[in-house]
C-alpha cells in the first residue's frame, strides 16, 4: 500500500514537473491555458465513451484564475514578518497581564 501511494505521490511531481507547473509564473499559467483548453473536450470525450450524454451547455465554465503566486508568496513573507516584529511585544503585554491577573486572585 505504501509502495502504491509512493509511486502515486512520485509520478505527480513527475506530472507537474513535466507541464511546468514547478517552474516560473509564466510557466505556470502558461499550462493553466493548456489545461482550459484541453480540459472541456477531455470531459466530453470520456463521457461519450462511458455513454453520458452531457451537452457542452451543461458543463461549467472553466474558472478565471487571476493569481500570481509569487504576490501570494511575498504577501506571506511580510505577513510572517510582521507578526515576528510585534512578538516580543505582545508577550510582554501578555506576560503584565497575566501577572495582573495572577495578582488579582491572591487578593
Amino acid at each position: 500500500r505504501f509502495l502504491i501511494k509512493g509511486g502515486l505521490a512520485g509520478a505527480a511531481v513527475y506530472v507537474a514537473y513535466d507541464q511546468g507547473l514547478l517552474g516560473s509564473g509564466t510557466q505556470g499559467a502558461e499550462a493553466l491555458k493548456k489545461a482550459q483548453e484541453t480540459l472541456p473536450p477531455a470531459i466530453q470525450e470520456w463521457t461519450n465513451y462511458l455513454g453520458w450524454e452531457v451537452r457542452a451547455a451543461q458543463l461549467p465554465a472553466t474558472p478565471k484564475f487571476d493569481f500570481s503566486l509569487s504576490e501570494s508568496w511575498n504577501k506571506g513573507v511580510h505577513t510572517v514578518m510582521s507578526a515576528l516584529s510585534v512578538a516580543p511585544t505582545r508577550a510582554c503585554e501578555y506576560t503584565m497581564e497575566g501577572w495582573k491577573y495572577v495578582k488579582d486572585l491572591v487578593k
